[in-house]
Formats: C-alpha cells, sequence, structure tokens
C-alpha cells in the first residue's frame, strides 16, 4: 500500500509530504481493509500540513480527512458489511492512502452506482453548507442569504441547497473570473467584492431584508457582508480565506445589532449525537446519489503525484476541486 504521509509541517505544503510503501496488513478483528477510491483536498488539510488548522493530528502523520473507499477485506465478527461495498471513511482517518484499514462499525455504506469522487466530498463541504442554512435562523421561502467565496465548495453546496429550499442568494467573488461558475451553477446574484458592495447589494436584491450572511474570508470582507444585512442580522464565519480575522464596525455591532458568530463542522460533530449525524449523511448521500448536489472538480491526481495535487490544491485560483484518485 501507498500513503501519502508527513513528519513535519511547513509554510509549503506540497513539500512536507510524500508518498511511502508499507505492507498492506490484514484487518484485525473488528476491522476492515479498504481499497480508497477517492478522497478530495480541502482547504483544511492544507492548513494542517502548514500547522495553521484548528486541531492537528500527532506527527507523523497520513494525509487526508475525507474520503470513500470499496471494502477489499474484512477481519473476525464483522456483521454487517461485505466485501465490495463502498463505504464512507471514517473523518480524520488518512484518507491519501491507496488502502486504510478502520473500524468496521464507523464505515458507512453508500450507494454503489453513484460517482466515487463526487460522494468522497460528502464528509465536509455539503454537511458545512447545510448547518450553516439551518443553524443560525429560521428561513422562510423567499428569504435571501448572502456569501463570499462562493465559487468555492462551501459555496457551490450552499447555493444549490438555498434553491432547494426557494432561498435566494447572493454571491460575493474576490476575482472577476470565478462569476461565470458561480452563474451557472445556479446562484440568484453574483457580485464582485468591494467597497461598495452594500449599495449594489441592495440595487440587485431591490432593497430585500438579508438576515444572513456567510463569510469564508475574514478581514474587511466580514464588514461589507455585515453592511449588506438588514439590522439585527447575523453573519456566520467558517473560513478565513483572506488570511485576516474577522473585522467589524461599531456601527454594525452597536448601532445596527449585526451578530457575528463562528462555525466549526468539527465543533459540531463532538456535539451533534450519532443519530443526527448519520442522519444528515444519509440526507446528503441521497441528494448527491439524485444529483441535487454535485461539486465541481478541477483535476484528480493519483497518490505517486500528491505533491502536485496539494500544490493545486492550495493554488489561489481554482475552478473545481482537487480530488486524489488512489
Amino acid at each position: 500500500m501507498k500513503l501519502a504521509e508527513y513528519s513535519y509541517r511547513g509554510p509549503v505544503p506540497q513539500d512536507v509530504i510524500g508518498v511511502v510503501e508499507r505492507e498492506t496488513p490484514a484487518p484485525a478483528p473488528g476491522e476492515a481493509l479498504v481499497k480508497v477510491l477517492a478522497a478530495p483536498i480541502n482547504p483544511s488539510d492544507v492548513l494542517t500540513l502548514t500547522g495553521d488548522y484548528g486541531s492537528l493530528p500527532p506527527l507523523p502523520a497520513v494525509g487526508g480527512n475525507e474520503g470513500v473507499g470499496r471494502v477489499a477485506a474484512l477481519g473476525d465478527g464483522v456483521d454487517g458489511l461485505r466485501v465490495g461495498q463502498v463505504v464512507l471513511l471514517p473523518i480524520g482517518c488518512g484518507t491519501w492512502a491507496t488502502h486504510v484499514v478502520a473500524k468496521a462499525r464507523a464505515l458507512m455504506p453508500l450507494p454503489a452506482d453513484v460517482d466515487p469522487v463526487q460522494l468522497a466530498m460528502i464528509t465536509v463541504n455539503p454537511p458545512t453548507a447545510r448547518l450553516l442554512l439551518t443553524e443560525f435562523g429560521d428561513l422562510a421561502e423567499g428569504d435571501w442569504v448572502i456569501q463570499n467565496a462562493a465559487n468555492s465548495a462551501v459555496g457551490g453546496y450552499l447555493v444549490q441547497l438555498a434553491r432547494r429550499r426557494g432561498l435566494k442568494t447572493v454571491n460575493v467573488v474576490r476575482r472577476e473570473g470565478a462569476r461565470g461558475a458561480v452563474e451557472a451553477g445556479g446562484g440568484d446574484v453574483v457580485l464582485l467584492d468591494g467597497d461598495d458592495l452594500a449599495e449594489r447589494v441592495r440595487e440587485a436584491t431591490g432593497g430585500a431584508d438579508i438576515r444572513l450572511g456567510i463569510d469564508a474570508v475574514g478581514g474587511m470582507a466580514t464588514e461589507r457582508l455585515a453592511q449588506s444585512l438588514a439590522a439585527g442580522g447575523t453573519v456566520v464565519n467558517y473560513g478565513m480565506m483572506g488570511g485576516e480575522a474577522c473585522a467589524m464596525s461599531p456601527a454594525s455591532l452597536i448601532f445596527r445589532g449585526i451578530s457575528l458568530r463562528g462555525f466549526w463542522l468539527a465543533w459540531w460533530f463532538r456535539q451533534a449525537d450519532p443519530a443526527t449525524r448519520a442522519a444528515l449523511f444519509e440526507e446528503l448521500a441521497g441528494l448527491i446519489a439524485d444529483g441535487t448536489l454535485s461539486a465541481r472538480v478541477q483535476a484528480t491526481y493519483g497518490i505517486d503525484d500528491i505533491r502536485e495535487a496539494v500544490a493545486a490544491a492550495a493554488a489561489g485560483e481554482r475552478d473545481g476541486k482537487i480530488v486524489v484518485v488512489p
């Protein structure tokens, strides 16, 4: 088996990781050996390699937090799984590998006739988008939501989920070249970020009262979302793509009553009970299976090209996800 392993962290993520070969182990009792079919590279994976993420595994470590695979062998005493079954790999198990050994009870069966590249992205971005829309206010059909980094994977899923609920989206991007993909993905309004964003949002939406803003950028981009909301609205930050801490003015916080909240999926997973987590994944798997949810993929890479894959994922301008297909 081959694994993409790193033994230190550094500022250039592709420089710290490389492929190592190990003997493929036999699964112990209660375990399963899974052949990895696909595993995406997320911003959190890149930040883990640089040491800037909120939770870091002990070293040495194998990269990759999510993915799907096919059961290759079962240890003694395993019920409910069969060889050849497609399964969701446990979060954080080191999915940039040709094979993973995991506790059988931690593996969730998935539909076998669905593109594994799309299924591989189910663990992080779709639940983030779904929870951002449902955990921070009671939105009704016809309401507006504004988000920045709308061309990101989370942004794309959020547009699709919002449309399914009858919500309208204002989608903010940081470069002109990102407009087309967001418009093609169903975004109702797509705007380039800038100092006059709030004015353009009001013009584009007919002065709609927008109560929820979703921020993945930080810095003054957070304040520009706040200015675009109705009084009493909420900005939810889930990322720092701009490299700066969230900034909000006293005018937004004090005089307009805008709230700033944070969201981290790992924290939600820790708080949610197993039945709630399972129901969420079952819902999302069904939406991916029927084509309601999908993500743009820029390129796939084999495990031997992991450094090139990480470099592509860390690049600032992409039009889709980078996925490792071992």
